[in-house]
């Protein structure tokens, strides 16, 4: 058997993706490898870098198979006559997301590519293009028939000694804030909490998975909001009955200081910005986004097109580093 390739979209190229994959792939690698994006984008970077090319153009992805390992370059029609100037918004920019997504599920479901890396993208300029998602998330679970309820968002940050940190997954992704407490329900929560401790399986860390209350206080037992007592707590036992290690609900202004402690391998928050800011905090630009519940590995870094950085020289490469090192332990 040929040996498993991992498919790295560029993201939005006028953002950081092709920085990061320039920089990355300036050191030899092991592994075989398939971009997809605009070719003038990666030498625009290597020519900034003063660097030689490291990758193969192929114009079908068809030829990767019986290729040795290597890394290996897949440019969309659609895109070869376009611009991306670096540290610009544009909507050809979303445009060169979207298609490379696009290219890249057809991949994944003909087997052409085992799992995948994304590099950021802009979702104003993407639903601009005409692709009418919130972000990776919900793309990636809707095109690979999942569903967006079928899928989890899961962050796992990494302490300086390399040692795992805060790992938190997300009842909900996206939406505005006034809608999350009808989407956080007990069919919900417990989805969650059966793909994240299976992930925890998965790599051998197994624990306890603390679970954030909606509601300050985590409701005070009703007196602020009963979502906590009536959804998170129900959900809590009967995920418990079925064998999942977790407790709650917590209040999320305590449950954080303890999985920083190590009390907790994992923390479920009910929303978006209750989760990503205290592991942000601790853990920016070094953690890695997985999407779970998908039949294929995914994983991006922590942080988005970056436009204001690009050219620097001061982008930190190591979230990228690291989703491209977890979704290929994935995919092993």
């Amino acid at each position: 058997m040929d040996e498993k390739t991992l498919c790295i979209t560029l993201g939005d190229p006028c953002g950081l993706g092709p920085e990061l994959v320039v920089r990355y792939f300036a050191d030899p690698r092991e592994g075989k490898y398939l971009l997809i994006g605009p070719v003038a984008a990666l030498e625009r970077e290597l020519e900034r870098a003063g660097s030689p090319s490291f990758f193969t153009k192929i114009n079908d992805p068809d030829e990767l198979d019986g290729l040795p390992g290597g890394v290996y370059i897949f440019e969309p029609p659609e895109l070869s006559r376009l611009g991306f100037p670096a540290g610009c918004q544009t909507v050809e920019g979303g445009l060169a997301a979207g298609v490379s997504l696009e290219k890249a599920v057809e991949l994944l479901r003909n087997g052409t590519v085992h799992g995948l890396t994304t590099c950021p993208l802009n979702k104003a300029m993407l639903q601009q293009a005409g692709f009418e998602f919130p972000g990776h998330t919900e793309f990636l679970a809707e095109r690979l028939g999942v569903g967006r309820e079928g899928v989890c968002m899961h962050l796992c940050g990494e302490n300086e000694d390399g040692s795992n940190a805060l790992r938190v997954s997300l009842v909900t992704t996206h939406p505005p804030l006034s809608e999350v407490p009808r989407l956080v329900t007990r069919e919900r929560i417990r989805h969650c909490l059966n793909l994240t401790a299976d992930f925890l399986k998965r790599l051998d860390k197994s624990g306890t998975i603390g679970v954030c209350g909606l509601n300050p206080h985590a409701g005070e037992s009703g007196r602020i909001g009963h979502e906590d007592q009536d959804t998170v707590e129900p959900a809590v036992v009967e995920a418990r009955r079925a064998g999942i290690d977790c407790e709650g609900p917590i209040p999320a202004d305590t449950l954080f200081h303890f999985a920083a402690a190590g009390r907790h391998h994992a923390v479920l928050a009910m929303y978006h910005d209750q989760g990503l800011a205290p592991l942000k905090l601790l853990h920016f630009g070094k953690a890695v986004n997985v999407t779970l519940g998908l039949p294929y590995p995914r994983t991006s870094p922590d942080h988005g097109t970056g436009y204001d950085l690009c050219g620097t020289g001061t982008a930190c490469v190591h979230s990228f580093a690291k989703a491209v090192e977890l979704a290929q332990k994935m995919m092993a």
